[in-house]
């Protein structure tokens, strides 16, 4: 199979991002040779040595320890270390190791990302990483592999045209793209809100990439379909079509759900709130320039209650003062909160690290019971006033939102099965991170004339009909496999670092878990080996170190 050889600029220096990996023994010796380096590495470190297997045990997604003889400098040392350790990492000799990117962080450690290709099609979620200390060791290597992608491939050229696929993916879920837009009847605020009306925001997005998907044992040339939209039913539907007949191979609704002037308000509690707003032709905004970031925090009134993003959130006095801008004062402040708790603890400009701007639509739909992320902004409902007041009027579900947002720019943690529960238990985590008050989620908005309850405890998820242990784990083809129901076990270990070490060790550790050493497919047990390696990062083997590995003991993932 002819290579194709693609070419980055680093730091202005073209670098070949190809590395053919060829020569690889029979099936018997390779795993042979692979279990030797194992013990061979396992043999250098003294201790704290970690393996963690994909789910399908054909190949490492973590190790981690002494896993160099030799100091490793540069991008041509690392790629000479994989391919001297190709049979260890399982890695396909008919497919291209990608280097994509070379990052130094805080404590001196150097972090090479690299992807997996097949003729130059990128193999979907087959991130790893080969991480050194800031001796030049390699410390731990970490991420994805598929190592019959190539091997398990029927055709290498796709017969179908980005457009039909895309086509292909609509017909799968029964809607076209036409049915997702709404019209407008009610342009009255539209005018009203001037030129800061306009927004770069869709209402429906879509967009397709070519790419490996390998999918029970099976690997196929296929496109990736993004459909983003917001009408009839909030979606952010992951499809992957094939790209020689068209059948569609998977798919699964990605939606993470729950959950410069200076004005003021009152949110949907009723508390005081200063807000940051901006003055355009009389009116004041909910649109916020004062934070060091590209872009802005703006916030929306759906139009017509489905709508997406709506009309700029406005006043002509800048005091937010009425019942029914509640709910946006409430989420444009707490969006705020949320933005400052990253930048000022993690040094993180905006979700994606590079200031983009922060959305958010309130009073979405009609007496709709949920707050979403939908891969462009967040959206909340009004609740119907029982089971939920306004959602924006909780600042950790907020908080919740807009870490699924940092988690699809860091980890990129798949919406299914282990990954997905991982990445709702991140958000929870991280919402009482922000919060700083409990261990309890959305309780200021669920159930408002019921008091001591929430959506989910992180102290006790059986009371919320979650499983705190791995021997209650729930098997289901619901939910993306019970992302919300199982996402209880990450959670009680969550809650037990925090007990064990406090917040502001427990926060650091799991950002940078969840910044360097997470991946797409990462399971429970790939977090806890993330979580420990990044204890050790930043604490050494000590105490901090054996209450995360405590807290993942007691909750059954080993």
């Amino acid at each position: 199979m002819k290579k194709k050889k693609l070419i980055n600029t680093v730091a202005g220096t073209a670098l070949a991002a190809s590395l053919t990996l060829t020569g690889m023994t029979g099936t018997v010796n390779a795993e042979e040779a692979g279990n030797n380096a194992l013990q061979e590495m396992k043999s250098m470190t003294t201790s704290n040595f970690n393996v963690v297997w994909n789910k399908n045990k054909s190949a490492p997604s973590f190790v981690s320890g002494k896993l160099s003889k030799q100091q490793v400098h540069g991008v041509g040392q690392v790629k000479q270390y994989l391919e001297e350790n190709k049979e260890l990492f399982k890695l396909d000799p008919d497919s291209d190791v990608t280097f994509v990117e070379k990052k130094k962080d805080e404590l001196g450690m150097t972090h090479y990302k690299f992807m997996q290709s097949v003729d130059g099609v990128p193999v979907y979620g087959s991130a790893f990483t080969v991480h050194t200390n800031k001796k030049g060791i390699i410390s731990a290597v970490t991420g994805t592999i598929h190592p019959k992608a190539a091997k398990t491939m029927e055709s290498s050229k796709a017969e179908l045209s980005k457009r039909d696929a895309i086509e292909e993916a609509w017909k799968s879920i029964d809607l076209s793209k036409k049915e997702t837009k709404v019209k407008k009847t009610d342009k009255k605020e539209l005018k009203k809100a001037s030129k800061l009306s306009k927004s770069g925001v869709k209402n429906t997005a879509e967009k397709a990439e070519l790419v490996v998907y390998s999918n029970d044992g099976q690997s196929h040339l296929a496109y990736h379909v993004e459909l983003q939209f917001i009408y009839p039913d909030p979606g952010n539907w992951q499809i992957f079509v094939d790209a020689n007949d068209g059948s569609v191979i998977d798919s699964y609704n990605a939606v993470t759900d729950a959950g410069a002037a200076n004005g003021y308000g009152y949110g949907v509690l009723g508390d005081y709130k200063q807000l940051n707003t901006y003055l355009s032709n009389g009116y004041y905004f909910l649109y916020d320039v004062t934070n060091p970031m590209n872009g802005v925090i703006e916030t929306f009134t759906a139009e017509n209650g489905s709508s997406l993003p709506g009309y700029r959130s406005s006043d002509s006095n800048n005091a937010f003062t009425s019942g029914y801008q509640a709910a946006a004062v409430d989420a444009h402040a707490y969006a705020d909160q949320v933005y400052d708790y990253y930048y000022n603890t993690f040094g993180r400009n905006s979700y994606d690290g590079n200031g983009a701007s922060i959305r958010s639509t309130v009073h979405y739909g009609n007496n709709y019971n949920n707050a979403f992320w939908n891969g462009q902004q967040m959206v909340y409902g009004d609740g119907d006033g029982t089971t939920f007041a306004p959602l924006s009027g909780a600042l950790d579900v907020v908080a919740h939102e807009l870490t699924h947002a940092v988690t699809g720019h860091t980890a990129g943690l798949v919406y299914r099965d282990q990954p997905g529960a991982l990445n709702e238990s991140m958000s929870d985590v991280f919402s009482v991170f922000v919060e700083r008050q409990d261990y309890l989620l959305g309780e200021d908005v669920y159930t408002p004339y019921r008091s001591g309850d929430a959506l989910r405890s992180l102290s006790n998820p059986p009371a919320y009909g979650q499983p705190e242990h791995m021997n209650d784990y729930v098997y289901t083809n619901a939910d993306n496999g019970g992302v919300h129901t199982n996402s209880g076990i990450p959670n009680k270990a969550g809650y037990n670092t925090i007990e064990s070490i406090g917040v502001a060790k427990a926060e650091k550790i799991y950002y940078r878990a969840l910044s360097i050493y997470l991946g797409p497919y990462s399971n429970f047990s790939d977090a806890r080996a993330a979580l420990l390696q990044s204890a050790a990062d930043l604490y050494g083997y000590g105490s901090e170190y054996n209450a995360v590995a405590d807290a993942w003991n007691n909750v059954g993932v080993y």
